[in-house]
């Protein structure tokens, strides 16, 4: 589960990535869910939290479907 600091820092962390401050992170559904990713305010792919022997880190997930392109 994202802790808002963690929210905080991975959406900073797209944004200046992507130069993009329209990129956003939504708490996903459920307790051990992943953040959604929004660009615009559209869904465009979900973060996951991997906690492993004491070390944190955020996995990007984005598909993209052949209509989309």
């Amino acid at each position: 589960m994202f802790t808002k600091s963690e929210m905080s820092k991975v959406e900073k962390y797209f944004q200046n990535k992507f130069s993009n401050p329209s990129l956003t992170l939504k708490e996903g559904n459920g307790k051990d869910a992943p953040a959604e990713v929004l660009l615009n305010g559209e869904f465009i792919g979900v973060v996951y939290k991997d906690e492993d022997e004491g070390e944190v880190s955020f996995d990007f997930n984005m598909s993209i479907l052949s209509e989309d392109l």
